[in-house]
């Protein structure tokens, strides 16, 4: 039997990971109060992990992890940091863009849960992660609903 689809599926869920993680360190980095740049920074180190336990995963399925961003990620990161620096960012417009990458991520991982041609080991791997992901998720989601009620 073939892993490639699962090493296809889970390279796919390792290059939203890192982006995700990418995408927190740079919320850090525009931020505007301490509470939310340690909250963003340990958000990046959690989704650095989380892309680790994925990338064993594609290795014990006889795989070559991806161990980078998307180019189109890149692209937006590009542009943010554009706008940002034409703008001043204020803390509610960076956590709105972060909830709006943990919306992404959230998908692209129920996606995988619903793949029904993943196996049982990559099934539990993508498993494994979204708790991390729903959690990352959720408390965006939170923080920007009191962000924009205050």
């Amino acid at each position: 039997m073939s892993n490639d689809h699962d090493i296809k599926v889970l390279n796919g869920l390792i290059e939203t990971t890192l982006d995700s993680a990418d995408g927190y360190a740079e919320a850090a980095k525009d931020a505007k109060s301490d509470s939310l740049v340690m909250l963003f920074r340990d958000r990046a180190t959690e989704r650095k992990q989380a892309a680790s336990t994925l990338q064993r995963c594609v290795r014990s399925l006889g795989g070559e992890p991806e161990d980078d961003g998307t180019v189109l990620a890149s692209a937006h990161r590009m542009f943010v940091n554009l706008r940002s620096s034409l703008t001043t960012a204020n803390n509610t417009a960076v956590v709105d863009e972060v909830e709006r990458g943990e919306d992404h991520i959230k998908h692209k991982f129920e996606q995988a849960m619903n793949d029904n041609n993943l196996s049982t080991p990559a099934l539990a791997a993508v498993n494994d992660v979204y708790a991390s992901v729903r959690s990352g998720h959720d408390q965006m989601r939170d923080l920007k609903r009191v962000m924009h009620a205050g």
